[in-house]
């Protein structure tokens, strides 16, 4: 997890596309870049649920024994609804992380927004296309925004 945290997503596609067939792994280009992001997200994910777990004060455990919950029930009905209601901003934030991160695939000849911008901008010598590829990411992150918005209020205590 260190590792993946540690180090830039942009590194670990380069990494995983041209360093592990060296070894013998080789991944097609599209295969690749998803398990560059699969392996640097889960690290993230990961981090967000153990921090979110670790919020759970003890006296919650303590009020499901009591009130002779299994540890199904507790994780169920007491736990999981307040890890979800703690990490879902984070969540969302590394959502957003992603759809803009997603531009990086172009270091490995993948095709996507940021590499069709480069390729109208030579053509035409206009910086109009990556105006464009900027206004395509701000509509893509305000619906995850939106619906993230949608997520919270639903998940709130306070309606």
């Amino acid at each position: 997890m260190w590792l993946m945290r540690g180090t830039p997503l942009l590194l670990q596609l380069i990494f995983v596309f041209y360093g592990l067939p060296i070894i013998g792994v080789v991944f097609p280009r599209y295969e690749a870049a998803l398990f560059a992001f699969i392996l640097n997200y889960t690290a993230y994910f990961a981090e967000i649920f153990r921090g979110g777990l670790q919020a759970i004060p003890a006296g919650q455990y303590e009020s499901a024994r009591v009130l002779r919950l299994t540890n199904w029930q507790t994780l169920r009905k007491i736990v999981i609804p307040q890890v979800v209601k703690i990490v879902l901003p984070s969540i969302g934030n590394e959502v957003i992380n992603l759809v803009k991160d997603s531009s990086l695939v172009y270091v490995i000849g993948l095709g996507d927004l940021l590499r069709a911008g480069n390729v109208a901008m030579a053509r035409d010598v206009t910086l109009l296309p990556m105006v464009l590829v900027a206004v395509i990411y701000l509509l893509l992150t305000a619906v995850c925004t939106l619906v993230l918005r949608r997520l919270e209020k639903h998940y709130s205590y306070w309606r």
